[in-house]
């Protein structure tokens, strides 16, 4: 036989069309909003504890989970809604500096 004709059935694909199948995009859809969700409730919990005891520190922490987890999912729904072609660059540039810049303020919140 030829070298390279004969597809053994060990052998790895190492591409694919890179879209997953409808429900394993749902179920990730899913799991991106509840991770998103749940930051958004830390924020909200560390803003609470700010407003309890005027806690500088603790306002850094709230503003930090807002931007990491809350923004990136704000961009992406708001690219998702409106009818923009490509960007996805852009879009992930802009999610990018919201995460750390959320990361920075929790980091200084803590440290301080």
């Amino acid at each position: 036989m030829v070298a390279g004709t004969l597809l053994l059935s060990h052998d790895v694909v190492l591409q694919s069309n890179g879209y997953p199948s409808g429900v394993v995009q749902t179920g990730l859809l899913a799991y991106e909003l509840l991770g998103a969700v749940l930051g958004v409730f830390i924020a909200y919990l560390a803003y609470r504890g700010y407003r309890r005891n005027r806690s500088r520190p603790m306002l850094f922490v709230s503003a930090g989970f807002a931007l990491a987890l809350g923004m990136p999912l704000a961009v992406t729904v708001a690219y998702v809604a409106l009818p923009v072609t490509g960007g996805r660059v852009a879009v992930q540039a802009v999610t990018q500096t919201f995460e750390i810049a959320g990361l920075l303020c929790i980091i200084y919140g803590l440290r301080t």
